[in-house]
């Protein structure tokens, strides 16, 4: 008996639907939100349009966030790929214990990211943080830096926190792909006369394009609405220095009560990570054809 074209659509419907009802429910909810007056206990009064979303655009407290956002992404994903990807082609070379150090690379990922927090938090303390008494043992401070306590030292060194916290997922992915490359392809260039760098340049990284990709749209999603880090560290602080989306967003909903407001606010932030999501993918297609 032939097989109904249908048969895979009908095979994937059910998961469809119930995926589509626990991503679109709650989103309705927000909309709802965001174009209604709310009061402090989250119920609507009544319709009030888009002004709680100009009310957040003229937030001079929203720009700098926003801003500071953009930094705080591109800043990780960055630097997690300039990172991982080395990583990645050592661990991906036989070597004696190389099974040892993928397992060693594991922990960041598999530890809850709050609790990784809450140890950095302790490592840069002012006062009896680890990183001052290394420094201090080495001759190169003299006194306690307040890493936590200044934006100048507080925001790179969150940066620093993600990119660590984000490496091992990145270089999972990275050595999926590198384990997908046939050898017998480095073998051929090799015959050809290929220099190792000639081999990495035209195969390793045209190969690795799309895996590159993947990484690159994963990350985007995770940091940006990454809340422990700098929840944990200085919760926004100090003076909301180190305040991203998410943070402003929390604050404006259970420390301000301003719950449509950030209803919209976090219906921009959907809209503007969904946007930004499709013209990468839309503009890395054509090279990922290539």
């Amino acid at each position: 008996m032939p097989r109904s074209p249908l048969l895979p659509y009908a095979l994937v419907l059910p998961g469809f639907v119930l995926a589509s009802l626990i991503i679109l429910s709650p989103l309705w909810q927000i909309g709802l939100l965001s174009v209604s007056d709310v009061n402090r206990f989250g119920i609507p009064r009544g319709i009030v349009g888009a002004d709680h979303c100009r009310s957040v655009l003229a937030d001079p407290d929203f720009a700098r966030a926003l801003w500071r956002t953009a930094i705080w992404t591109f800043g990780i994903v960055g630097g997690t790929i300039r990172v991982a990807f080395p990583v990645a082609l050592i661990l991906n070379r036989d070597f004696y214990g190389r099974g040892l150090a993928r397992v060693i690379i594991m922990p960041p990922w598999a530890i809850s990211l709050t609790m990784m927090a809450i140890v950095w938090r302790w490592a840069l303390s002012g006062e009896s943080g680890m990183l001052n008494s290394v420094l201090r043992g080495a001759g190169v401070i003299d006194t306690n830096i307040q890493w936590l306590a200044q934006a100048a030292t507080a925001f790179p060194m969150q940066i620093m926190i993600g990119i660590l916290v984000s490496v091992p997922f990145t270089v999972t992915i990275f050595l999926g792909g590198l384990s997908s490359i046939p050898d017998d392809l480095y073998e051929a260039a090799k015959l050809e006369g290929a220099s190792a760098w000639a081999a990495f340049r035209d195969l390793t990284l045209p190969l690795m394009r799309s895996f590159v990709n993947i990484s690159v749209v994963l990350n985007t999603i995770y940091v940006f609405n990454s809340f422990p880090i700098i929840w944990v560290t200085t919760q926004g602080g100090p003076g909301n220095s180190t305040d991203i989306l998410v943070t402003y967003l929390y604050k404006l909903g259970f420390r301000l009560g301003r719950l449509g407001e950030a209803a919209g606010l976090s219906l921009m932030m959907f809209t503007l990570l969904l946007a930004l999501t499709i013209l990468y993918m839309g503009l890395a297609a054509p090279r990922m054809r290539a």
